[in-house]
């Protein structure tokens, strides 16, 4: 492979540039790096890139663009910015095609701060079936399997997905907003969550 140095600073933050916008989800800082070394046929170092990466999100962030470079999941994807959010979602009808009910938020912010968990222990906690919420949740790809619990009849657990992340823009569950942020009338969720794990104890 040739030398990093035969490429033109400009045409790699092009390059790099291009593989962000094409992504559909957080692209991996070593999958940008595979990808220019098999189309440019350069070798490149982890920390070029990296600074070709900042040096494109202060870009973004800087200029009056609507775009902006975020770090999600560990990758690199392109949002638009905050304030430019509810046009967005006006235009693309998000609200009306991805909108939850409150039950399947309910059920999802349990599994989020209770992972892994099983259906009966969402049902305990909430005093209703949770198989339509969980089906909602799982064809969103906001939740998944995570094996199956070591008690009777081995019932499956769930936890949050790469997805869910990407959703509300986690990087990781460190970063998981408080339930007030995910769900209204959540004082009572969180009582119930609380008495649970008191007759638990």
């Amino acid at each position: 492979m040739f030398e990093h140095a035969e490429i033109n600073e400009q045409v790699l933050l092009n390059h790099i540039e291009a593989l962000i916008f094409v992504a559909e989800s957080p692209i991996k800082l070593v999958d940008i790096i595979e990808t220019l070394q098999k189309s440019l046929e350069v070798q490149f170092s982890n920390e070029l890139i990296s600074q070709n990466i900042e040096g494109l999100r202060k870009k973004y962030t800087e200029s009056s663009s609507a775009i902006e470079l975020v770090n999600i999941g560990n990758g690199y994807l392109f949002m638009t910015k905050n304030e430019y959010h509810k046009s967005v979602t006006s235009f693309l009808n998000l609200k009306a095609k991805r909108r939850l009910s409150k039950a399947a938020m309910e059920t999802l912010a349990i599994i989020a701060y209770k992972q892994p968990v099983t259906k009966l222990d969402i049902e305990q906690i909430r005093g209703v079936s949770a198989d339509y919420s969980i089906q909602k949740l799982l064809e969103k790809e906001l939740v998944e399997t995570a094996g199956r619990a070591e008690t009777v009849g081995k019932p499956l657990l769930y936890k949050t997905s790469p997805m869910f992340m990407q959703h509300f823009g986690l990087n990781s569950m460190k970063d998981l907003p408080k339930y007030s942020e995910i769900i209204p009338e959540v004082n009572r969720i969180e009582k119930d969550m609380v008495e649970q794990d008191t007759k638990e104890d």
